[in-house]
């Protein structure tokens, strides 16, 4: 990385090509019936639960959750974080209301007859006490998503905030509203009036990352890589690990069979 260069626009040259490979991955293209659309968030869901994670673990680690508070040291990175904490944890949903962007999810999947089931078992086991693997395993996930939820956790396990931070930025908000464009458009048109929560779900995601927090995540990278070359290269090797696995669970959803409708 050169003297010169302005970190962020060097590390999103970088992982340009993984970027793109995602967002040209035919999956869009083959979501066009209710069935496709099930099977697709019947395994999307386990990356809308474990991106609460990594950004959870950034609060945790950026600003001070325990009792006695004392303040900690970046007052910019605490804001920023905290921000975000606030609309992804409790947003509105369309009547007003507080939610996260989780639930919203998970009621978007009950509107359109999706299997709930899986994720509520994975919640449940963790709250018994189980490991990760553990709950994993009793929601009997498939191989891809088991390998994109890992691959999360192993992240955040690094101890590296910067790295986690690069993960949510890179792998998750500045991706998602180009990913969600792609679909929200085909499907308000192809089912109108059928997935109202999940066209508001997807809306919702690209106006709050695009305008919002995608902007805000960037600066938290910037604050925690300063300027320190092997942070942003850690950034850049995670994020290229972050796309790859994403591409991994897209694929898994294209080859799966779809589970038989709750609806």
């Amino acid at each position: 990385m050169t003297a010169i260069s302005d970190p962020i626009d060097y590390l999103q040259r970088e992982v340009a090509h993984s970027r793109w490979m995602l967002l040209n991955n035919n999956l869009y293209s083959r979501i066009q019936t209710l069935p496709d659309l099930r099977r697709f968030m019947e395994h999307h869901v386990f990356a809308v639960w474990d991106f609460m994670s990594l950004l959870k673990s950034l609060q945790r680690e950026l600003t001070c959750v325990q009792v006695p508070w004392v303040p900690t040291a970046n007052a910019t990175t605490r804001r920023l974080i905290n921000e975000i904490v606030l609309e992804e944890e409790t947003d509105v949903d369309p009547n007003g209301q507080p939610v996260s962007h989780f639930e919203l999810y998970l009621r978007a999947m009950e509107e359109c007859g999706a299997d709930t089931g899986p994720i509520r078992q994975l919640l449940a086991a963790l709250a018994e006490g189980r490991t990760l693997s553990q709950a994993l395993t009793a929601a009997q996930v498939p191989g891809s998503v088991r390998q994109f939820v890992e691959t999360t956790f192993d992240i955040i396990r690094s101890g590296k905030p910067h790295a986690v931070a690069a993960a949510f930025t890179f792998g998750r908000e500045d991706l998602i509203p180009a990913m969600f464009r792609q679909l929200v458009g085909e499907l308000r048109d192809r089912f109108p009036g059928q997935l109202d929560t999940f066209i508001y779900y997807l809306d919702r995601h690209i106006q709050l990352d695009e305008e919002v927090h995608a902007p805000l995540a960037q600066q938290m990278v910037r604050e925690l890589c300063g300027d320190d070359p092997e942070s942003w290269l850690d950034c850049q090797r995670v994020v290229i690990r972050c796309l790859e696995a994403r591409m991994e669970l897209w694929d898994g959803i294209s080859t799966s069979k779809p589970r038989r409708s709750v609806a």
